[in-house]
């Protein structure tokens, strides 16, 4: 009979560490406050159209830019190595 080789029995824990999990939480924190630098813009009276508040530089540019930055973090903390891991 072939002897069969040994088979190491790996710990099945997360697929992340825990490093990266706090990375995520501030990723979404992040993304999280850039919708809320786009809520507002509303008018009292529904007749009015206040193009500059609802077309401020606020809920146009800065906004969607935090987003984007979040969710650009939000990759960059999956794709990191964690650090109990980088030792050789």
């Amino acid at each position: 009979m072939a002897k069969k080789p040994d088979v190491k029995e790996s710990n099945p824990g997360f697929a992340l560490g825990k490093e990266n999990y706090k990375l995520l939480v501030i990723g979404f924190v992040i993304i999280i406050v850039g919708f809320l630098l786009m809520i507002g813009g509303k008018s009292d009276d529904p007749t009015v159209f206040n193009g500059e508040e609802i077309f401020s530089f606020r809920r146009i540019t800065l906004a969607p830019l935090v987003v984007l930055f979040g969710f650009a973090f939000e990759i960059w903390a999956i794709m990191k190595k964690p650090k109990d891991s980088q030792q050789v």
